[in-house]
This record gives C-alpha cells, structure tokens and sequence, in this order.
C-alpha cells in the first residue's frame, strides 16, 4: 500500500483536518500522480458539509494536475515525468453502449468516482484529490498540454467538461447565439469557450459587476436578469442557452428568450424544482435539456482546445493549509471564479 498526507472529514460540517491514509498498491495499467494543484468544486463544499456520516473520513477533490511519479507494468501512454490531469471519474464498467462511445460518465452500471466511489477491483472506498497522491487507471488520466498553466487548468477537469460538452453536443459556432445564465465557476468557463467557438454570446446575470467581468471574458453582451425589461428584450434571440445557476430561480424568462427549436440545457443544480410555464417551453417548440461532463474523449478534446485557445479558469489559487477558510468562502459565493489548492503549500 502507498501512504498518503491528505485532508479529510471526519464528520459532517467538521473542519478538514490533516489524515494519513493508504492508496492501493499500482495495478497493470495504473498510473501514480504527485498531485501539485487541486481544484475546490462546489460538490466538494457539499460532500464534506452535508455527505453521508457513513462514508467518512472522506478526502474530496476531482479537479487534479500534477506529475507521474510511477506507472504499471502494462502502461503505454505515459512515462514517469508526464504532467497529467484527472478528473471526476476514475473507472467505469467499459461494456455499456455509453461506455462504448467514451461517454464514461454516463455508465450505465455508474461510474467509479474519484471519491466516495466503490473501487470496480476491491470494492474499497476512493479518496479524492487533496492529498499528496492520487493512483488511477491509465485510461482516467490525461495528459496536460503543453502551455496549459496547471493551476488555471486544474479546474477544467470539471467545470470545464461541463460547459464544454453541451456547447459541443449543440454545436455552438459562428452563426449562432449562444446565452450563459450566471457567470460564476461553470458560467466564466462557458463565456469563454463559446466565444472561443465562435459563437455570439450572450451573458446573463443578476449581478451588475458580473455584467462587466462577462464582457471582459468574452462576451459580447450582457444582460440583467433581475431587469423585466432587459429580460424580455432578449426574446427569440438565442440557439442555445446554457443555465449554469446552483441557486433557486426561474427559468421562463431564459426559455422566452430562445428561438424556434432552441435548448435551454442545464448544468447547475438549484437546491429547488423549478416551475416551468408549460407555454414557454411549447411556444416556439423548445427544449429543456441537461447535460454535464461527457466521458474520456469529450475530456481530451476540452484539453486540446483550451490549450489551443490559451482557456484555463480564473482562479484564486490558496495554500493546502487554506482549504478550511476557502470552503467558508466558497459557501458565501466569495470566490472570482475558482479555488485551485496548492498542495506544495
């Protein structure tokens, strides 16, 4: 076994607290990474506020740079040296017509987590990415394009595919208008990679200085969803809107503002139902989609992408030692965008 320095929960609520604790030895087609920059996603903040007593001590984190420091015997695509990314899925059955296509986050069996999962071998419990170690399949790990800042690209492992995937799967582009509904961790990721595309994007959000930054990261206008009036002015004028928003809200508004045949997809997840008016979504033929982060393949063209376009996240990048008051933060909404860990530190 690999010991392991990590942070962890011990009970709900509790502060993270430093924890000694054991990786699996390296299997055929393992690879070991020295984590060096840690994402903090807000299901990380839930996980350790709110998950199951039962499940801990629980160490968190699926949004991983760092270096290869030791591979299997059957390991091909990667040498010892190799700066590399993992992300939130770490395993998956392999056999499953979504498994099949690469879209391993969709297993149909369930995908093994990069944390709190059931490891698919010894059915132990997997521990996440703040900690000094993380040990994965060779097929779960990717390889960090060159020019990529590790820290600034940290969070793409998550946030990043998230947005990436729709914008991808509804085919965001030049001709196309393309709306992101809140701009903060997922939405700031989304500004950026349909502007990249080539899309005319439109930013919405309730927050007047948000309005600015959007416009700085991209967007090509902004628009105040709190303002009735901007609002309706923004009828029938986009393909595709992307509903990054975790907090309750109303989505009529975003619908109205779609055109014939168009998507709201939603990759948030608000702590309420919505109520949807049934003739904002049947005027104009519309969809309600969802959509998150796709599998293996979607993972490695987001990569080559960003490093193409120079995209990494905005981030706060904080100490190990900082991760109690980060999550504080995190839970008040005081971050621009995100908060990357540096486990050197």
């Amino acid at each position: 076994m690999r010991q392991n320095a990590g942070w962890a929960v011990h009970t709900p609520g509790a502060p993270l607290t430093p924890w000694t604790f054991q990786r699996r030895d390296l299997r055929d087609d393992d690879v070991a990474v020295r984590v060096e920059y840690s994402g903090i996603c807000g299901s990380d903040l839930h996980a350790v506020r709110h998950g199951d007593a039962a499940a801990m001590p629980l160490v968190a984190g699926h949004e991983m740079t760092g270096t290869v420091t030791a591979i299997g015997t059957s390991v091909t695509r990667f040498q010892v040296g190799d700066r590399v990314a993992v992300g939130n899925v770490v395993d998956s059955c392999g056999a499953c017509p979504a498994c099949v296509e690469h879209r391993e986050n969709w297993c149909f069996a369930f995908p093994t987590v990069t944390y709190g999962g059931v490891d698919r071998v010894d059915e132990s419990m997997t521990q996440g990415g703040f900690a000094s170690e993380y040990v994965a399949r060779e097929a779960f790990v990717y390889q960090l394009p060159p020019g990529l800042d590790p820290a600034g690209a940290a969070p793409l492992l998550c946030a990043g595919a998230t947005v990436f995937a729709p914008l991808r799967h509804w085919k965001a582009g030049p001709g196309t208008t393309v709306g992101i509904a809140g701009i903060g961790g997922l939405g700031h990721l989304g500004v950026k990679f349909a502007h990249a595309l080539g899309a005319h994007v439109i930013a919405f959000t309730t927050s007047k200085a948000k309005a600015t930054e959007a416009l700085a990261l991209g967007a090509d206008e902004a628009i105040l969803s709190s303002d009735p009036v901007q609002l309706d002015a923004a009828k029938w004028r986009c393909d595709l809107i992307l509903d990054t928003v975790g907090a309750p809200h109303d989505i009529n508004g975003y619908l109205r503002a779609l055109k014939l045949d168009g998507t709201l997809c939603t990759v948030g997840i608000p702590p309420q139902d919505w109520h949807v008016e049934p003739m904002s979504l049947l005027y104009g033929a519309k969809r309600l989609a969802g959509g998150s982060g796709d599998g293996t393949r979607l993972v490695r063209d987001m990569l080559d992408f960003s490093a193409t376009h120079k995209i990494t996240a905005e981030i706060e990048l904080v100490p190990a030692t900082a991760i109690n008051s980060a999550l504080d933060r995190l839970e008040r909404g005081d971050v621009r965008y995100r908060f990357v860990l540096d486990m050197a530190r």
